[in-house]
This record gives structure tokens, sequence and C-alpha cells, in this order.
């Protein structure tokens, strides 16, 4: 880190204090932002950490769905992002007009909509998930009721593998990482490090084109499907020192932190949300001084959104 990073590092340390702050870093932000932040992880785990802490502001590194998920969790507090432009190209595949339109066309389905989705669309549906749960959640849901399922088309196709459901309609979105992110990159991968683990991250948009193509043999490999926090304790824990990493490459900062004497290679290395990587310590910093950018749901919408999230989490 720079002389100037560490300077505004410092001043960060220091503003916190004074605001009674607490930052929340996503495994992918840059890795300067990761090393000044309380807590890093999934967006739902961070948000559910803000909850639990007595921070009076939140700064959420990470992307602006996510920023809204803290806000809806953490009502009372002020949640900032520290640049508006950190969006989701996976969350904007799909709009309110559009859900209302296709629950129109569909009245008797339930809406199951993944995490990565604005607070609008949360409000709209009937139940969250995340790729870790998305099965669970679905099924929760009586087999003979329709269901909606948005907006990741690969995550869709999984659950649908899985749980062998022919009434399940898939939205057909797509985030701009995991979409060059395919069977055969990580047949590739797989056979030029024949001795690596395999691990994927399940509740990253990111991988869940591998999710499906794991389900339909598409990849020759045994793999290990795990949350953040079980992908990091497999890294810890596992005798194995070289490992195949199949998502957003910024995860791998945390592993090789964790875990300096073992290796990380990623399936892919220009598998990179630009939207994540458009925060800096700098922006955290100017977020911090002048409480910018706050994201706050209205509440309206944060009263509908919370419901599916408490369905979700109730089944998790």
């Amino acid at each position: 880190m720079s002389v100037l990073k560490l300077e505004y590092a410092e001043e960060i340390q220091r503003l916190k204090k004074e605001k009674n702050a607490i930052i929340l870093a996503h495994n992918y932000q840059i890795s300067e932002v990761q090393d000044i932040s309380d807590f890093i992880g999934d967006s739902l785990k961070l948000s559910r950490l803000a909850g639990e802490t007595d921070a009076s502001i939140i700064v959420f590194c990470g992307v602006h769905f996510m920023a809204e998920t803290a806000s809806i969790i953490s009502p009372n507090k002020k949640v900032l992002i520290p640049d508006l432009e950190a969006g989701c190209s996976l969350a904007s595949s799909i709009n309110p007009q559009e859900l209302l339109k296709w629950k129109g066309e569909n009245p008797d389905a339930m809406v199951v909509s993944y995490v990565n989705t604005s607070a609008e669309i949360k409000a709209l549906s009937d139940y969250c998930c995340t790729s870790s749960n998305a099965v669970k959640v679905v099924q929760s849901i009586p087999k003979h009721t329709p269901i909606l399922f948005l907006p990741d088309m690969f995550l869709g196709a999984y659950v649908a593998e899985v749980t062998k459901r022919d009434n399940i309609q898939i939205w057909p979105g797509e985030c701009h990482v995991h979409a060059g992110i395919t069977d055969k990159d990580i047949n590739l991968m797989l056979k030029k490090y024949s001795k690596a683990e395999f691990l994927v991250h399940p509740e990253c948009s990111c991988t869940s084109s591998t999710l499906y193509h794991v389900s339909k043999g598409d990849i020759n490999r045994d793999c290990k499907i795990l949350s953040t926090e079980g992908m990091m304790k497999e890294a810890s824990s596992s005798k194995n020192d070289q490992f195949l990493i199949a998502t957003e490459v910024g995860i791998l900062h945390r592993m090789q932190v964790e875990n300096p004497f073992k290796e990380f290679i990623p399936v892919k290395k220009d598998a990179i949300c630009k939207y994540m990587k458009k925060i800096t310590v700098e922006k955290v910093y100017n977020s911090l001084l002048n409480d910018v950018h706050e994201v706050k749901v209205p509440e309206k919408i944060a009263k509908r959104a919370i419901i599916p999230i408490e369905r979700m989490l109730a089944i998790s």
C-alpha cells in the first residue's frame, strides 16, 4: 500500500471511531479495501453482521443491491456506498414492470428471487434465495405450485435440474462475469492442474453456470460446492496445498492472506466484476468523511422486501 493510501487508511480508522462506523467489504473488492474493512464475506452475511453490531453507520463496499439489503435489515442505521456507479449487471437484467407483467401472466405462481436483485424486485417476490440455499427454498414450496425463478438463468437451470421440477419458469438473466466462465475453461484448468482441489463458491452469481455444468456432467472432476466461509474453512483444513477457484478473482486475496503457504489459482484470471472494482480506499475515506452516498430504501418497499428475506432465513 502506498504512503498516500496508508494516510487514507489511518484517517479512515479515526473517522470510524469518531462516527461509530463499520466497514463491510464483499469478497470481490480490491485487496486494499478488504484490508481496511472490519468484515469480509458474502453480501447477505455482511448485512446480517451489520444488523448485529451497534454501529450507527455502515459503509458497504460492494454493489448497490447489497447496500439496499443492509438498509432493509438495518433500517435505523445509515448505510453508505462509496460509489453510486457500483451496480450489478445481473440485478439490472429485470425491472419491476417486467416482473409485474410476468406475474400477471402467471397469477398462480410463486416468485423466487435471487438476492442479487433490487429492493423493488424483492418487494414483489414471495421468497429470496442465495445460490447455496436456492434448492432448499424451492423444495419448501409445494410441488404443484408453479415457480417464477429470477433473474439468473444458470442458477435457475441448476435448481430445476436438482429438484426435477417441470413447473419452474426461468428469467433469462446473467451477470457479465459468470457469462465468461465456461465448462471448457474449467476442464482445461483441471487438466493442467491435475492435483488441485476444485472449489466452487455457491453464493455468487458468477459460478451458477459452473454449478449447472457440474449437475449435467459437463465438468469432469469432482468439486466441492461451498459457501464463502465453507470455502475458507476448506482451504485452511484441507491437506491439499493447491486449489482451483471458479469464481470472481477478488476472493483469492482473502484466501492467500489466511493461508499464506498454499496456492490458489483462478479458473479464469479475467473473471473480474468491473462494478465491484469501482470502490477504492480514497472513495471509502470520502464516504466516511462526507456521509456519501446514502442508500435508504423507502419504508413502503422495505416493509414488503423484508418478507421474502425473512422467509428465506427461516428456511435456511
